[in-house]
């Protein structure tokens, strides 16, 4: 960045031109700093990064003729170009030479051109600035601008704005023609953002005419469209006041060749017709099922597959109901939702029978889709535990399998993947895999022994999923035996919004292999062995291997931990004791059977529209409680006690915590496609009741390719621990990370970033000073990460490497900042998709 930095920016700016390097606008002699304002200017200095404009920078690294400076260099010295025939031979010599064109070319769309000054360009700008002070109210606006010009080829534009006195709106009068809709808009004019006393501003009568659109056509409107909005301004000696009438005239409409004007009126729904099984084929013939039900017509061609009231709840257009754009929109996406029909076609007629000409018929037609599904799918990915993996599964669908418009899916899965961890233990490449599968019931409504729908409408799209899963894994050694089940209610009360309520989420977790921990754990077995050689005078020589240098495993170290326990200290000072008595905490945690029974609630807020909105916030916040219910059943349920005094189940001690996650992301478009995002996320889970301690499944971990990306997943922490452990998690996490993201060229995009974050125990059964947060002091642990990265946007999805640098390290005791910041300790992390 340094040596860029020294790079003359002016290196392909001829003589006689200048480098545009700032513009800047005063308003009544005052500097300004509106960005819309500066939008408004056709000419902007180049793109900087940190003061650097880092793009044009990397421009002027390319040579500007490429193919006559390679035949320069070609013909430099006698003998060159036969030499370099007789060694490539003239064919490759001439591909040499369009491969060095071509490097020269990816350069210069890498980065940016200069941008030179141009007079023209200037006084365009002024002009639409004139334009951009007009439109906002000051009528007699006057701009100009001064072109200051240096002597190393740079310069710079100072705009100069004088609004003068800005014009007030007077007076609003509304000429609507149509009876009906002066009656609808005088209802709601107080809402209009268009009002007597507010300063002149074009964007305010944009929205107001999208307003009225909106409005009439969520009124019975059906025929209005905005072009018949129009609005008529004076001016004329009124004092720069402007005096503003609304008007509205009557529909056109063509006739015998000519156009006669009708008024718009109020359009009500006198029928609503639905095929069922509609498609291009069958359109010529005859129906033969007809079913009227809650004044729906249903019709299908072959036999009526589907309850009526699974179709008509999800339609909102209703007879005797006024047209409302918004029913047709809810119709259209909770139809789509459903999941068993193709996207349907809604389209409304005038009734032929009516002479008011204020009725609409409602046409619905539905292609079903297949019956039954078939899925394949296979990939090969990278996570944070595997080196490698491949992934294949297939999934079974059943699509309205009891007539309600319900989906049943089964769905088998596996993995094969390879481990550096596993791999100390087994001379194989793929030694992790797994295996499991899911049976899925989704119903299209919230399925619950009262009516909730006064609390949870249909327009809210209503689901109710049931959930079973089975799984094994062989990972790094300590197999696990998973079950899950779960029954869950989603909901959309507006387009931003997202809830979701898991009733009950139950989670058993069996390790199969618990004899092997301390071959996966090694770091614990080296520190409990060093341990143990420190005291082996008190302890008997069958622990320990033949050369009594090492514990076996898994018998002297269980022994030893047994003792440990039984007999007290064994002579093991203070500091031993209690790291000894850390390590069997840990493993007593990893290696016992969880059962989870819990409940949880999440909302989710999402101003994204759309894959292309690149500004939007998303905040994400979800409670979790477990045990609960079985903690207050488990006196009456006679369950028996263990050695901890806490209650088992099935001869499992099942888990009570509360959980809370909060997360907020935000993306800001800076233009030019460049994008600044950041997210805060906290979470803590505290343990209670029938429990000191968080399952693993529902712990913490920090570092990785979507956390901090200085240290590789597990890693970090807890607190200033330095990650002693194979795999830290803990029960308190914080982090922030924020993103610059700029476009290289084409679709390789760029970003610097800076992660903030760490992980503690807090309020569990951890006493570890390092590790825990007992104060707003304990904030000094949090690490610092900072690197750059590269993105491939594959449309679809985007192929990202990132490079992660330790730019703070909390477990440093010597040199915290800087110490590891080099490429020798760098973080190679890739992912897909961006981080967040």
């Amino acid at each position: 960045m340094a040596i860029l930095g020294a790079c003359n920016a002016v290196k392909r700016v001829d003589d006689g031109e200048y480098l545009l390097t700032e513009n800047t606008i005063f308003e009544d002699g005052e500097k300004i700093s509106n960005k819309v304002a500066y939008n408004q200017l056709y000419q902007k200095p180049n793109i900087e990064l940190l003061g650097i404009p880092m793009r044009l920078h990397i421009y002027n690294l390319a040579k500007p003729h490429p193919d006559s400076a390679f035949t320069r260099w070609v013909n430099k010295k006698p003998g060159r170009k036969e030499n370099l025939i007789d060694f490539l031979s003239e064919k490759q010599l001439y591909r040499l030479g369009e491969s060095y064109e071509g490097l020269n070319n990816i350069i210069k769309d890498a980065g940016q051109p200069p941008t030179i000054l141009e007079k023209k360009l200037t006084q365009e700008s002024a002009d639409r600035l004139k334009a951009y002070y007009y439109n906002n109210g000051w009528f007699n606006a006057e701009t100009d601008f001064e072109i200051k010009k240096e002597e190393n080829k740079r310069a710079t534009v100072d705009y100069f704005v004088i609004p003068k006195k800005p014009y007030i709106i007077d007076s609003l009068e509304a000429k609507i023609a149509s009876k009906d809709a002066d009656s609808i808009y005088q209802r709601t004019k107080w809402n209009s953002f268009v009002k007597s006393g507010d300063q002149f501003k074009t964007l305010n009568f944009n929205k107001e005419r999208q307003r009225i659109t909106q409005l009439f056509r969520n009124s019975g409107l059906y025929y209005f469209e905005q072009e018949y909005i129009s609005y008529i301004a004076d001016t004329v000696n009124t004092g720069h006041k402007v005096n503003v009438d609304l008007v509205i005239k009557d529909r056109d409409i063509s006739e015998n060749d000519s156009i006669k004007t009708i008024p718009f009126k109020v359009k009500t729904i006198s029928e609503v017709n639905i095929v069922t099984d509609y498609s291009y084929k069958k359109r010529d013939e005859p129906i033969l099922h007809d079913t009227i039900y809650n004044n729906f017509h249903l019709y299908s061609f072959d036999e009526l597959d589907y309850k009526p009231k699974a179709i008509t709840s999800s339609v909102f257009i209703k007879k005797g109901d006024v047209y409302k754009d918004k029913n047709r929109a809810l119709t259209y996406n909770r139809l789509n939702g459903l999941g068993v029909f193709k996207y349907p076609d809604i389209e409304y007629i005038d009734d032929p029978r009516d002479s008011t000409n204020t009725k609409l018929i409602a046409n619905i037609f539905l292609s079903p889709k297949e019956k039954f599904g078939l899925s394949y799918n296979l990939e090969a990915f990278r996570s944070n535990i595997q080196d490698f993996g491949i992934g294949f599964g297939t999934s079974f669908l059943i699509r309205n399998v009891f007539g309600g418009a319900e989906i049943l899916e089964l769905a088998a899965r596996g993995s094969i993947g390879s481990s550096k961890d596993a791999a100390e233990n087994e001379d194989v490449f793929f030694n992790i895999s797994e295996i499991g599968a899911d049976l899925k019931l989704t119903f299209p409504k919230i399925a619950f022994p009262i009516n909730v729908e006064k609390i949870i409408p249909k327009y809210m799209s209503p689901f109710t999923t049931m959930r079973v899963g089975l799984s094994k894994q062989t990972n790094i050694g300590l197999d696990k035996q998973n079950f899950t089940a779960a029954y869950t209610y989603k909901w959309e009360p507006s387009e931003i919004l997202g809830h979701q309520l898991d009733l009950i989420n139950v989670q058993y977790v069996r390790n199969l292999n618990v004899e092997n921990y301390f071959n996966v754990y090694r770091n614990s077995f080296d520190e409990l062995n060093r341990i143990a050689l420190n005291n082996i005078d008190q302890i008997p020589a069958t622990y320990f291997n033949g050369e009594n240098t090492e514990l076996t495993i898994p018998d002297g170290v269980n022994n030893f931990i047994s003792d440990i326990k039984n007999q007290g200290n064994l002579g093991l000072d203070n500091e031993e004791q209690q790291e000894a008595n850390s390590i069997i905490e840990r493993k007593d945690r990893l290696t016992e059977n969880n059962l989870i029974v819990a409940s949880n609630f999440t909302y989710l807020k999402n101003t994204k529209r759309n894959l292309y909105d690149l500004e939007y916030t998303q905040f994400r916040g979800k409670i979790e409680f477990a045990g609960n219910t079985l903690s207050l059943l488990s006196p009456m349920l006679g369950l028996e006690k263990n050695e901890n005094d806490n209650y088992d189940l099935f001869g499992v001690q099942f888990s009570q915590y509360a959980k809370l996650e909060l997360s907020l992301i935000k993306h800001w478009y800076l233009g030019q496609q460049t994008t600044v995002a950041v997210r805060l996320f906290g979470g803590v889970a505290l343990p209670y009741g029938n429990s000191n301690s968080i399952p693993f499944s529902r712990s913490f971990f920090a570092g990785g390719a979507n956390d901090n990306r200085g240290w590789q997943a597990y890693d970090l922490g807890p607190g200033s621990t330095g990650g002693v452990n194979e795999f830290n998690e803990a029960n308190l996490k914080l982090a922030f990370n924020a993103e610059y993201r700029f476009n290289l060229f084409g679709d390789l995009f760029s970003a610097v970033f800076v992660d903030v974050g760490n992980i503690w125990h807090v309020l569990d059964n951890v006493e570890e000073e390092a590790a825990t947060f007992t104060s707003f002091s304990d904030l000094s642990d949090l690490a610092i990460g900072s690197g750059f990265g590269l993105r491939y946007d594959l449309d679809f999805f985007v192929i990202r490497l990132d490079l992660g640098f330790k730019t703070y390290a909390p477990a440093n005791d010597d040199q915290k900042w800087f110490r590891d910041y080099n490429f020798k300790n760098v973080v190679y992390n890739i992912g897909i998709n961006y981080p967040f």
